[in-house]
């Protein structure tokens, strides 16, 4: 037994974990380190040993040795069968009581299989989700532990010892049982999809609608972070399209390939949607946006076949023929973005809010929001409003029908529906902006014409239909050309 004990340790040490490891040595804890190659932990030590108390370990018996009880072990590395045998060395070495606790981006699903098994050995296993990436694990993260009541007692102190801050609040909470904490990542990750795809297209509508080089719009990007849509996604998009490639000189963003890629949270937020029946239009768009960027073969051989579109130009005459319509046109695409994003996040909350019911975790929607104000990606000033919806006494189905965002939207919908028809008139794709203004649409309609899908359900398959003045199901017995039909209740 070491005679040095750390009050929390780490496996797992490239960017994230090393990098999780400097800030609890920066705040005050002794961190035990372990890697399955020891030499990125000789690396760590040698590098940054200096920063803090950190005790190095070579083996996984000596990592658990030297942490004082309850063991509390934060997992760092890839999801999957990596994290399984993980935990399975560590429960192995660990005794009732101790807390495994998982930082990866792994499916909650898998999480509430693996918090069901750890806890059949005695142990507490916690799922958290960790948002910021390499610099948010160094300088501050937002977090969203699962767990145990009895597991956050000894993990929350550390955890907030080392979260970003945000107007004087430590961006962690304790989101609820087993899966709950990395749910929760899971929907801020689908978010921050459709965050970046509402961004994308706004560049897009600027650079190809107005032919603004990237470094002008990198100004209006800039100008838009001061007010209402100020956020970290905002402000590194200002610096993104102000760079200069130091190879060529030309704009960063041209001499990158237009292919995105993804990990596979943003999926899984739109196939957990689906199951649960809520639907997520904006974050959806914003995947299989990706998803086409990725066919950049398909995508080549349409323009080899020379699929047709509209005259681009003719299209946007309007908005160039001065500087008062193309300052114009600029303002409507920011109030088209405003009011998208706001759709996002209340599709966002509504998947949280489902599954919240359907795994029947006791989730405080308000928090969740004040944690995603510093440390995260999608860190944003509405989050404030969001926060202030959910903590109000009014009882609301959806961030639409709060009265900030009702009002805001509101504004909004006149640029909003300029913008996409704009769009649609050039042959511009705006997947994000045009699904969230029919989800809107779509929610505000008295009658849907989902009763034309029931009946022809009914009809072929002979599925039913409820009636707007009888209760019950009833089902059509479709008759021949000419007899005549009986309906069945």
């Amino acid at each position: 037994m070491s005679e040095e004990q750390a009050n929390i340790g780490v496996v797992g040490l490239a960017a994230m974990g090393a990098s999780l490891s400097r800030n609890l040595a920066h705040h005050g804890n002794t961190v035990a380190v372990y890697n399955r190659h020891y030499s990125r932990t000789e690396a760590l030590i040698a590098e940054h040993g200096s920063e803090g108390a950190f005790i190095p370990a070579k083996t996984v018996e000596e990592f658990v040795s030297s942490l004082a009880k309850p063991r509390t072990a934060i997992i760092m590395v890839k999801a999957g069968a990596p994290t399984d045998a993980v935990i399975n060395e560590l429960a192995d070495a660990m005794e009732p009581g101790d807390i495994i606790v998982d930082g990866g981006n792994a499916y909650f699903e898998d999480t509430i299989r693996r918090e069901k098994d750890i806890r059949a050995r005695g142990l507490h296993f916690v799922g958290c989700g960790i948002s910021g990436g390499e610099e948010g694990a160094l300088k501050g993260p937002s977090m969203m532990p699962g767990g145990t009541d009895e597991s956050w007692k000894t993990l929350g102190p550390i955890l907030k010892s080392i979260a970003a801050v945000a107007e004087g609040e430590p961006c962690v909470t304790h989101i609820g049982t087993d899966g709950a904490g990395h749910f929760v990542k899971m929907v801020h990750n689908g978010i921050e999809y459709a965050d970046m795809q509402v961004i994308a297209e706004s560049y897009d509508l600027l650079r190809r609608g107005l032919g603004m080089e990237p470094s002008e719009i990198a100004e209006v990007f800039a100008e838009w972070n001061k007010g209402d849509l100020n956020s970290y996604l905002i402000e590194i998009t200002a610096e993104v399209l102000g760079h200069k490639d130091a190879k060529t000189g030309k704009p960063f963003v041209d001499i990158v390939v237009d292919q995105a890629g993804m990990k596979g949270t943003g999926t899984w937020t739109v196939q957990t949607a689906l199951s649960l029946g809520t639907p997520v239009t904006g974050i959806g768009e914003a995947v299989f946006a990706r998803g086409l960027s990725s066919e950049a073969a398909l995508r080549d051989e349409a323009a080899s076949k020379g699929l047709e579109g509209p005259d681009p130009e003719g299209a946007f005459a309007e908005a160039l023929k001065d500087d008062e319509s193309r300052k114009a046109f600029i303002e409507d695409v920011r109030q088209a973005l405003y009011a998208s994003k706001i759709v996002a996040y209340a599709q966002g909350f509504n998947e949280i809010e489902k599954g919240a019911k359907q795994y029947g975790w006791d989730i405080d929607l308000g928090a969740v929001a004040r944690i995603w104000r510093g440390g995260c990606i999608i860190r944003a000033k509405f989050l404030n409003r969001i926060s202030d919806a959910y903590d109000s006494s009014e009882t609301f189905g959806s961030l639409l029908f709060d009265p900030f965002f009702k009002d805001a939207v509101a504004k909004a919908q006149t640029s909003w529906r300029r913008v996409v028809s704009k769009a649609a008139e050039a042959g511009v794709p705006v997947p994000m902006f045009s699904s969230s203004l029919a989800y809107y649409d779509g929610l505000r309609s008295k009658r849907l014409p989902a009763a034309l899908i029931q009946g022809q359900r009914d009809l072929f398959g002979a599925h039913t239909y409820f009636r707007v003045d009888e209760s019950g199901a009833f089902h059509t017995l479709w008759a021949e050309p000419g007899q005549k039909e009986i309906e069945q209740g």
